[in-house]
């Protein structure tokens, strides 16, 4: 069953198909090896790096996340400084203790880690091939995994299976199954219930409630020491583009600014926290998917301003909150994808500022109608947006592109809750438009900086 806490996890920046979700497979690749027996004849670990992972993988840090992937570092608990301290260790000393493996073996990133941008998988274009080698060159195990967005990975069979089988299979899991938001309406209707309370109960299947309520918690407690690490935090991100954090300093006039001016800063606010989350991810630290690393900043910036009264979180309202939006991610995830190598930005930052704004809409009061034409609203207008990273980083215009959502966000819940009942346009059919427009889309739009700002910007 798809859960509100796979929509919500714990992971390393700067990307959570290109970074989250080659480490997983790597790990995971050793995992099914050493299951079959190949692992002690491993002489030799060669990767493939497929399509959009070949062609932004260096500044998004892929070749990166394969090694700590292979050395058995997992996302949700890693420590970005050791990891990187172990990754330079593989690299000056040319060898690598492959997770699970008793023994080292030569490893160099140059000769082991191919970029093939020339490939570009049918199935899914976030491709990644693993071969182990034994002594007399032999290929002793191999597998091949597409990250497809979210940190979520996928084998070729999961992926060649029938979309709406797959589609039944999640969404019969719960106790209120629901695969589109007219379902999800009718049992808030049903119930006489918010769309919180039927994510909620459909959870119960998959943990005590206890465990559910204390994972969201955890996600709010990264969010926040997320937040505060980037607020605090000076200096140029990593890459070449010689980008500097804005963040602290526009902080720091937020909190000299006159009181009388509070009201005319609602943009500033959002703005800072959304800035501090993705230049922290740019910077390879630890954020949260929600439901992408490239759209990291929305979701919390948007509970910083509207979920924390006199620096006290409003813990009842955050997982209204993180429910809502999560159930509304469930629906992006079903039925269409999250990922920007198939969707454009539309899938990360679109599909963002529409779970925020569900989650605010829901916050405020909203009735589950009120919701769900909120999350409709958020995506509308970010219809056709695309994904052109400068330089194959996350910094531009992803950085700027957080804060803008998260205002988006707050703007959609607004209108959603002053609208009428006479909506034109559904929730079901704009998840639907957003996915005919990412099939419709050139891929060099969709995370290959091969076009838009990223052959237009002179990288200095």
């Amino acid at each position: 069953m798809l859960s509100v806490l796979d929509i919500f996890k714990v992971g390393v920046g700067p990307s959570s198909s290109h970074t989250v979700g080659p480490m997983r497979a790597a790990r995971r690749f050793l995992v099914e090896a050493g299951e079959a027996g190949a692992l002690s004849a491993a002489d030799r670990v060669h990767v493939e790096l497929h399509g959009s992972l070949a062609l932004t993988g260096i500044g998004h840090g892929s070749d990166r996340a394969t090694i700590m992937g292979l050395l058995g570092f997992e996302p949700e608990t890693t420590d970005p400084d050791v990891a990187a301290l172990a990754v330079d260790g593989v690299k000056s000393e040319g060898v690598i203790t492959l997770c699970g493996a008793a023994r080292a073996i030569a490893f160099d990133p140059r000769r082991d880690i191919e970029l093939r941008g020339d490939i570009i998988p049918k199935l899914h274009p976030n491709g990644m091939r693993l071969r182990l080698i034994d002594a007399k060159g032999a290929t002793a195990f191999e597998q091949t995994y597409y990250s497809v967005g979210g940190g979520f990975i996928a084998s070729a069979r999961q992926l060649e299976a029938p979309a709406e089988d797959d589609l039944i299979v999640q969404a019969r899991a719960g106790r209120r199954p629901f695969a589109s938001a007219a379902e999800l309406l009718a049992h808030c209707a049903d119930l006489n219930c918010d769309v919180a309370d039927v994510v909620l109960e459909n959870e119960d299947e998959v943990r005590p409630r206890r465990g559910t309520l204390a994972g969201l918690d955890a996600i709010w407690a990264a969010m926040h020491a997320c937040v505060t690490r980037g607020l605090k935090t000076e200096g140029e991100l990593p890459g070449g583009l010689n980008v500097r954090r804005r963040a602290p300093k526009l902080y720091e006039s937020l909190i000299d600014a006159p009181l009388a001016n509070d009201s005319e800063r609602l943009f500033d606010w959002l703005n800072v926290y959304a800035m501090a989350v993705n230049e922290e991810n740019a910077a390879g630290g630890r954020v949260v998917t929600a439901p992408t690393n490239g759209a990291a900043g929305i979701i919390p910036a948007v509970l910083m301003h509207y979920c924390v009264e006199d620096n006290e979180a409003q813990i009842d309202r955050i997982r209204t909150f993180l429910l809502t939006a999560g159930g509304v991610g469930m629906l992006y995830k079903m039925r269409a994808s999250i990922s920007g190598a198939e969707m454009g930005c539309q899938g990360e930052v679109g599909v963002a500022c529409s779970m925020a704004a569900a989650g605010l809409a829901a916050v405020w009061g909203g009735t589950p109608r009120q919701v769900e034409r909120a999350a409709e609203i958020g995506m509308e207008h970010n219809l056709g947006l695309t994904c052109d990273p400068v330089g194959g980083l996350v910094q531009i215009p992803c950085i700027e592109r957080n804060a803008i959502g998260a205002v988006k966000a707050a703007n959609a819940a607004r209108l959603a809750l002053r609208s009428g009942d006479d909506a034109k346009v559904s929730l079901d059919q704009v998840i639907e438009t957003m996915r005919q427009t990412g099939l419709d889309m050139s891929t060099k739009y969709k995370e290959t900086s091969e076009g838009g700002l990223a052959v237009n910007v002179v990288e200095c």
